[in-house]
């Protein structure tokens, strides 16, 4: 494989004990197979393998190549890092011949050194090439999606996933501008999205929500999370843990939704004549609702809006999928 420079940039993992707890890593469980669906920069998976015994095993995920160079720095034979997203783990355990797994754990917030590094694109406060690819291997740039995209796609994929009120003005800002010149650099978005939108949220910048729309559509993260959620619960065995952690409201709100879905089954008619036994059965148990603490977000700020959402699929499900 080539190899990948990894540049110098710090990284906090977000709810990083609660996380790992949530997993319930001791007795049996701690030689189960583990899946970390959002390597990132390996903070979760380093504390999940110091925690597993020596039959453990654990599977991470990621599609940005600076993360597998990372993941490459772990000598543990108990680990193995797969340069995809986590919406392939049911196809990454059937070629591994391996069995259903005994928790799966989600990190979904993009990573500091993607954001600290101008380079990649995905900030507006340090000018850079308008990239946002997680994987930058494969698919459009931000750049290269602006230069062709209708006004109609850009106002919807900025109002959907940015949840930004000025959709229509920042479209057509945007389809104004690149008729001049191309739209290449975070810097040229982030003031062209300045100019367009008329009031401030307190305390954010103007272009906060264009660019998260815009790197929520150019990584499909929505869809990857949609099939991720259905792959998680299809290679969890009973019993095994799911927690996933969200960032904004959009996440959370899929997962909640997903949860809720396998947890709270519809009921027949209580007059009818149906033995207990034979009453649909839950497929979910919900455990817990984590938020950050203070002394967290005071240390890390970008943890304030983090969501985890623990749930263990139940013996029920075992014939399920």
């Amino acid at each position: 494989m080539t190899s990948f420079a990894v540049p110098e940039f710090q990284h906090r993992t977000v709810l990083l004990t609660e996380a790992v707890d949530a997993l319930q890593l001791s007795g049996d469980r701690a030689n189960g197979l583990y899946i970390d669906g959002t390597f990132g920069r390996g903070g979760h998976s380093r504390l999940i393998l110091s925690r597993l015994g020596g039959q453990g095993r654990l599977l991470a995920f990621d599609k940005d190549l600076q993360a597998i160079a990372t993941a490459g720095q772990i000598a543990d034979p108990r680990f193995q890092i797969v340069h995809d997203s986590f919406a392939t783990m049911a196809d990454a355990l059937r070629e591994r011949a391996l069995p259903k797994v005994d928790g799966v754990l989600l990190d979904l917030g993009i990573s500091s050194p993607q954001v600290d590094d101008a380079a990649r694109g995905f900030s507006f406060r340090n000018d850079g090439p308008l990239d946002m690819r997680m994987d930058t291997t494969r698919g459009q740039s931000a750049a290269e999606w602006l230069a062709t995209e209708s006004a109609e796609t850009l106002e919807k994929v900025i109002k959907e996933y940015g949840e930004e009120r000025f959709a229509f003005q920042i479209a057509k800002a945007i389809v104004a501008r690149r008729a001049v010149e191309p739209i290449s650099t975070t810097r040229q978005l982030a003031g062209l999205v300045a100019g367009a939108v008329k009031t401030r949220e307190k305390g954010k910048d103007p272009a906060t929500r264009t660019f998260q729309a815009i790197r929520i559509h150019i990584n499909k993260e929505l869809e990857d999370l949609e099939a991720g959620l259905i792959h998680a619960y299809d290679c969890v065995a009973p019993g095994g843990i799911l927690a996933i952690i969200s960032f904004h409201s959009l996440e959370d709100r899929m997962v909640k939704r997903f949860f809720a879905s396998k947890a709270n089954v519809p009921q027949p008619d209580r007059r009818l004549p149906i033995r207990a036994v034979d009453l649909p059965q839950p497929e979910l148990k919900l455990l817990a609702k984590i938020k950050p603490s203070d002394e967290e977000v005071d240390a890390n700020p970008r943890a304030r809006s983090a969501v985890m959402r623990v749930a263990r699929r139940l013996p029920y499900a075992e014939g399920a999928a």
